[in-house]
């Protein structure tokens, strides 16, 4: 399964590690990411392979959002299909 995950907030030392320290823990495999800072506002958007992971998307959708609480950012994860439809024009 392919998974997009985006990360939002203030800008601060760690939000990459936090994020891709999860995904490793649950073998989610990191094909892409694209980051950038805009006047003090971080912003990230990550695809990933979860073929090999065992955790359930609700599970890792969960991990990832406590951990975002935790460090002061809004962390969303979805499967690509429902990404791809949200976003169709």
């Amino acid at each position: 399964m392919k998974l997009i995950v985006t990360v939002v907030g203030r800008d601060r030392v760690g939000i990459i590690a936090a994020v891709t320290k999860i995904l490793a823990e649950n073998n989610v495999n990191i094909l892409s990411i694209n980051q950038n800072i805009l006047d003090g506002f971080f912003n990230m958007i990550l695809f990933a392979e979860a073929n090999e992971s065992k955790i359930r998307l609700v599970d890792l959708q969960q991990k990832l959002r406590e951990q975002g609480e935790a460090i002061g950012v809004e962390i969303k994860t979805q499967h690509q299909d429902i990404f791809d439809v949200m976003h169709k024009i």
